[in-house]
């Protein structure tokens, strides 16, 4: 055996499902034992009472023969009875301890000189075809008047051959318990070491820094997927947290290089050419709002941060959606009217949905802004949609406009940060307010979408709907009731 194959066979027997093994070995192993135990004991006092009945029956049978017609019958009688095959057992001896009658042909003398009619076990010889044998049985000894002592008995062989078939029984059973314990714990044990040995060398692969790998699912859905399953959830939401990190830090070092640079270089010309007071305050302004802006920047990836950040369970609370639509729309409406557009609103079956009412406001005014920004058409008035419709068990929130739209090879990049179309470059913006609509719209468990409006673009964020329990049992009452009157 290898060293591999002993460290193997080692680390298994330290394993708790070896330690299970051998406590589930010993408790079956004792219960086991206790049933045929309890079982051959208790088969042996029914057996044994069997046996005394019997012999208290033969004794009253035969005392009434002897009551009628003296020893001359109680002889005829034991005869006939003597001559059966089956296990009953008489013996009639004189006063000088000769044999009378009966079919014992050798009994120990100490057994006789105890007549007190007790049930006492002893052996006995007794002659049958090959020869003389010697048993075991049950029996009773009387004495009679005139010295007469009468032997009545049962021979115990069939109960100690059901004993010993009882013994056997109880040791093979604890043998195949202890083997089928063993090879059960043999397999198993195999088959949890090989799915620990997997999720270990899983795990070391993602410890070196492939946060791309998952845990391996066997798909019988046991304890060791749903433990996978929510493993590889947490390492989703890592991963996803990571390369957020990493896209920051990208976008950061490629989006915010410029701006840096273009301060650093008003500063060195008016420091170089600067002729007056009226220079440098211009300089100074023109900085001081390049600064406001990479604030701006900086307070907006923070607040993208956060909310990818934050537990799912993290200020869910339920709201009225339809009250903060309505809130957002008050608000934005005569800006939308200023520039010349209007604002249409449909959120009749907007209700009480889980989430933040916080950032599901950010999400609509961020989707109100790029509306009123992008969504602007070449002729005619922008018009802004808002609309929320209950789609399955989802509340759909969507705002649309009528503007150029976006193409579709274009519709998933533009929700990354600082991604800002061609189109739409001499507009003011960083290209960070779809990315956090879709961080919120993930944090409340559904997505952003982007389609087509035909013209303009529809964008759509879905949440989860509170079930007002109450309202759907009395609506089912009334269309009960409504099936129960309509035949009538």
């Amino acid at each position: 055996m290898t060293r591999l194959s002993k460290n193997g066979f080692a680390r298994m027997f330290r394993t708790t499902a070896f330690k299970l093994s051998l406590l589930y070995i010993a408790v079956f192993s004792g219960l086991s034992g206790f049933l045929l135990v309890y079982i051959s004991r208790t088969t042996n006092e029914l057996m044994a009472s069997q046996v005394v009945q019997t012999v208290d029956a033969e004794i009253s049978g035969l005392s009434e023969e002897y009551l009628r017609g003296g020893v001359r019958a109680l002889v005829d009688s034991i005869e006939r009875r003597a001559r059966r095959p089956d296990a009953s057992l008489y013996l009639l001896i004189d006063f000088a301890g000769n044999s009378i009658v009966g079919n014992i042909s050798r009994l120990p003398t100490v057994v006789l000189d105890e007549a007190d009619g007790d049930v006492r076990r002893m052996r006995y010889g007794r002659v049958e075809a090959g020869g003389e044998v010697e048993r075991e049985a049950l029996v009773r000894i009387f004495e009679l008047r005139g010295g007469f002592r009468l032997l009545v008995g049962r021979d115990l062989g069939e109960q100690l051959r059901f004993s010993s078939v009882l013994a056997g029984a109880l040791r093979f059973w604890l043998f195949a318990v202890v083997v089928m314990a063993g090879a059960t714990w043999f397999f198993v044990s195999r088959r949890v070491m090989k799915r620990i040995d997997g999720i270990a060398a899983t795990s070391q692969t993602i410890m070196h820094g492939d946060l791309s790998r998952r845990l391996p699912i066997a798909g019988n859905g046991d304890e060791f997927d749903r433990l996978a399953t929510n493993l590889n959830d947490m390492l989703e939401r890592i991963e996803l947290l990571m390369q957020g990190m990493k896209d920051v830090t990208d976008n950061i070092a490629h989006d915010l290089k410029t701006p840096l640079n273009r301060m650093r270089t008003r500063v060195e010309t008016v420091l170089r050419e600067g002729k007056g007071e009226g220079d440098y305050r211009e300089a100074l302004q023109a900085t001081i709002e390049d600064s406001d802006n990479l604030i701006r920047i900086f307070d907006a990836l923070l607040r993208i941060a956060r909310v990818e950040a934050m537990s799912p369970e993290a200020g869910m609370e339920p709201f009225d959606l339809k009250a903060v639509v309505e809130e957002m729309a008050d608000l934005y409406a005569p800006l939308i009217e200023d520039e010349g557009g209007r604002l249409s609103l449909d959120v009749g079956e907007a209700g009480k949905v889980i989430g933040s009412r916080d950032l599901i406001a950010q999400a609509v005014v961020n989707l109100i802004e790029n509306a009123l920004k992008y969504g602007r058409p070449e002729t005619g008035e922008p018009v802004i949609s808002i609309k929320a419709a209950l789609r399955g068990d989802r509340m759909v929130l969507s705002v649309s406009d009528n503007g150029p739209g976006i193409s579709g090879q274009d519709r998933e990049r533009v929700t990354g940060r600082f991604v800002r179309l061609d189109a739409s470059r001499s507009e003011p913006g960083y290209g960070l307010g779809l990315s956090l609509v879709r961080a919120i719209a993930r944090l409340h468990g559904g997505q952003l979408h982007l389609q087509d409006a035909g013209p303009g673009l529809i964008a759509s964020i879905d949440l989860k709907p509170v079930v007002d329990k109450k309202n759907h049992l009395e609506k089912g009452k009334g269309q009960h009731g409504a099936g129960d009157g309509g035949p009538a």
